[in-house]
C-alpha cells in the first residue's frame, strides 16, 4: 500500500485559513503518512508546520509555492525539502513581501477608484496577520455586501478579473532564479497544476501537449525534478498524459489538494 500524501496545502501564513499546527493536526486525524505546507511567496509557517509534524510523528517537509516568469507566461513552482533558515532564500521571500504590499497598495486603490469603500483594515482577517492576497479582498468584498460570497470577486470581467485590476502587474521572480534558489537551499523543484498553465493552446487539444511538453523539456534543462500530475481539477485522462510525460522526462511524479479551506475552495 502506499503512503497517503498532499504535497500542496496552503495555511493561513499565505492565502489559507488555517494556521499550521492545525492543519497538520487535521492532516494526522486523517491519517495521512507525508504533507507540505506550500504557502505562497513565503515559508512563515514552515517550521511550526514542521514541529508540528514532529509531535505527531507525522512527516511534514518543507515547502512554498513560488509564482514565476517563464518567456510569455506565469507559472507556478512548488519547492521542496529546502533549508529554511537558508539565508538567501530567506532574503527572496522578504523582497517578494514587499513586492506583495506595493502591489496591494495599488488594488486597493484601483477598488477604490472603481466605487468600493474598502480601508487596509477590511482586508486583515485574523490577528497577526501579514499575508493579504486576492482571497482577502474578495472576502472583504463579501462581508461589506458588494457581493453575495467571495467566489463572486473572481466572476470573469468583474472585481479582481476586470481590466482595471488585472492591468496591476504582479512582480515575479524568473523560473531560472527560483529553480536555483531552491537548488542552492538544498531544495527541489517541481511545477504545480500543469493544466492550468495558460497561453498553451486549449486543454483538449494536441496542440497544448505539444507546446506543454516543449516547455517542460526546457524547464527540465533549468532543473526543473518534478511534476505535480494528480490535482484536483485534472481529468483522468489529462493525469494519465501528465504521469507519462514526467517519467519520459525522469521526473519526480506529486500529488496536491492546493487546499486552502473556507469559503473560495
Amino acid at each position: 500500500m502506499g503512503y497517503k500524501v498532499d504535497y500542496h496545502v496552503h495555511s493561513w501564513c499565505s492565502d489559507g485559513v488555517m494556521k499550521p499546527t492545525d492543519l497538520v493536526r487535521k492532516y494526522h486525524d486523517e491519517e495521512y503518512d507525508i504533507i507540505s505546507i506550500t504557502d505562497h511567496d513565503g515559508i512563515d509557517g514552515v517550521k511550526e508546520a514542521m514541529i508540528a509534524g514532529e509531535a505527531l510523528r507525522m512527516q511534514v517537509i518543507a515547502g512554498v509555492e513560488l509564482a514565476v516568469s517563464y518567456e510569455d507566461k506565469e507559472l507556478h513552482l512548488l519547492g521542496y525539502r529546502f533549508d529554511p533558515d537558508n539565508e538567501p532564500l530567506n532574503q527572496k521571500m522578504e523582497e517578494l513581501k514587499r513586492y506583495r504590499r506595493t502591489r496591494n497598495e495599488k488594488l486597493l486603490k484601483a477598488l477604490q477608484d472603481m466605487g468600493y469603500d474598502l480601508t487596509e483594515e477590511d482586508l486583515i482577517q485574523r490577528p497577526g496577520q501579514t499575508y493579504i492576497g486576492k482571497p482577502n479582498f474578495a472576502r472583504a468584498l463579501a462581508r461589506k455586501g458588494y457581493i453575495r460570497n467571495p467566489k463572486d470577486a473572481f466572476a470573469p470581467g468583474k472585481l479582481l478579473e476586470s481590466e482595471a485590476i488585472k492591468a496591476i502587474p504582479r512582480q515575479k521572480i524568473s523560473a531560472e532564479e527560483a529553480i536555483d534558489l531552491l537548488r542552492n537551499a538544498g531544495g527541489i523543484t517541481v511545477l504545480a497544476h500543469p493544466a492550468k498553465i495558460k497561453k498553451l493552446g486549449s486543454r483538449d487539444s494536441e496542440a497544448y501537449w505539444k507546446n506543454f511538453e516543449e516547455l517542460l523539456c526546457s524547464l527540465k534543462k533549468l532543473g526543473l525534478k518534478g511534476l505535480e500530475c494528480y490535482y484536483p481539477t485534472h481529468t483522468h485522462e489529462e493525469t494519465l498524459r501528465f504521469v507519462d510525460l514526467a517519467a519520459k522526462y525522469h521526473l519526480h511524479i506529486t500529488e496536491g489538494s492546493d487546499f486552502h479551506g473556507g469559503d473560495l475552495r
